[in-house]
């Protein structure tokens, strides 16, 4: 057990300032991602260093096509969940246990420019996943969290530091009775207060918003997050409509009909959002970026596998716009 970080004692108990949810955890007790215990009024994490998956991917597939495009990442995940409903008894999932360090090397020796930290949850292992992003950037490497956005502003303040990029993920285009029903998430308001934090310092935002066919499908939800992003982040913000597959949650539900991702990115694009895409998603074109300006391709992607770069550094060749396209 490594003790926490971002937490303080109340009484009878001690206070968890990690997780929008902000939970009170007794002596002996766990917060409600299970992964957080109080030891004699200390908060202690359980996860510490514990990582479940480990590889390397082109960075195109976490939903990052302004972030050093065609670029390798080294993808790292732990356990702890702060959205579905928990099980009474939780099973520690297999793990294997590795040091901040001995990620770094690992990323350096598969040249990888970034390290992206993509759990169920990132937050929910901000111990190691901040010490780890302190010691790649002394090695110039880059950090990227994959997060569900419901977290507290002082979390996102302390991993900012050392933070490069950020992809929130929606469901359901942001339906306050999706997320209470099937997410157990009270307040969805907190997770735009995140985003406004994330803005403020200054770090590459890109939104995913999967659109999930039946129960959270809302065309007008969509436009309306859209228009959020526009006024309150920036209409350079990457926008990904992604189809839902089924997955353990939701088994019986079919693939999103594209039709409906396609009326979902319109809209994003009516919304004002310079960048729409469509993902999940085999060789669909509307996976390419062109320049807002004359519509000239800057990279043309085949699924998540870049084609073609054709910039002037971070500008538009043809017209000579910069663009919010990190590049090395």
């Amino acid at each position: 057990m490594q003790e926490a970080i971002l937490w303080h004692k109340e009484r009878n108990g001690v206070r968890c300032d990690v997780c929008a949810r902000k939970c009170f955890i007794s002596k002996e007790k766990l917060g409600y991602c299970l992964v957080r215990k109080n030891e004699n009024n200390k908060l202690f994490v359980s996860n510490f260093g514990k990582i479940t998956n480990i590889n390397t991917e082109i960075v195109e597939k976490k939903h990052l096509f302004h972030f050093f495009p065609n670029t390798t990442t080294l993808s790292i995940s732990s356990f702890g969940d702060n959205f579905t409903h928990q099980a009474e008894v939780f099973k520690e999932p297999a793990s294997k246990e590795y040091s901040p360090e001995q990620i770094v090397k690992i990323a350096e020796d598969k040249s990888c420019i970034s390290i992206t930290y993509s759990s169920i949850e990132p937050f929910m292992f901000l111990e190691f996943a901040y010490r780890t992003a302190k010691l790649a950037h002394r090695s110039n490497i880059k950090n990227v969290f994959m997060t569900n956005g419901y977290t507290t502003e002082d979390a996102v303040k302390k991993i900012a530091k050392y933070l490069d990029a950020i992809v929130v993920n929606f469901k359901a285009s942001g339906d306050e009775e999706f997320y209470s029903k099937f997410m157990n998430v009270p307040d969805t308001k907190l997770i735009y207060e995140a985003l406004i934090q994330m803005k403020k310092q200054r770090l590459h935002i890109e939104v995913a918003d999967t659109i999930i066919p039946q129960i959270g499908d809302n065309i007008e939800l969509c436009r309306k997050l859209a228009e959020w992003i526009n006024t309150e982040i920036g209409s350079e913000v990457p926008f990904h409509v992604l189809q839902f597959h089924p997955d353990s949650m939701f088994t019986e539900l079919p693939l999103t009909p594209v039709v409906v991702l396609e009326k979902c990115a319109d809209e994003a694009r009516k919304a004002g959002l310079r960048y729409s895409y469509i993902g999940n998603l085999p060789k669909y074109t509307e996976q390419n970026t062109y320049c807002y300006n004359c519509r000239e391709p800057l990279i043309i992607r085949e699924g998540y596998k870049v084609k073609k770069i054709n910039l002037s550094k971070d500008r538009c060749p043809n017209c000579g716009l910069r663009m919010n396209i990190k590049v090395e």
